[in-house]
């Protein structure tokens, strides 16, 4: 059973006092250079993935699943493979 058990250890800190908030604590928050604020985090993507929404016979997906994981890392490499070519302004 996953019941949690009654006499569990406590984790939580029971104090009610919460840091101090200081002018340097508050500047410190973000972080530029020179006058312009620097993102922290993950870049942004140049060309990030769309949302399609795309309905497929059942056992197209099932076979694609059944080859193991990454299968839609593989179904998007191989639908990028089979694409059509742009034709050329001419």
């Amino acid at each position: 059973m996953s019941a949690k058990p009654k006499n569990s250890v406590r984790t939580l800190n029971q104090t009610d006092e919460a840091p101090e908030i200081t002018d340097a604590w508050i500047e410190s928050a973000d972080l530029y250079q020179g006058d312009k604020l620097v993102r922290r985090g993950r870049p942004k993507l140049e060309h990030p993935k769309q949302l399609l929404s795309l309905r497929l016979p059942p056992q197209v997906i099932a076979r694609w699943k059944a080859s193991g994981p990454g299968w839609q890392s593989r179904m998007a490499s191989t639908l990028e493979s089979a694409a059509p070519k742009t034709r050329s302004a001419g």
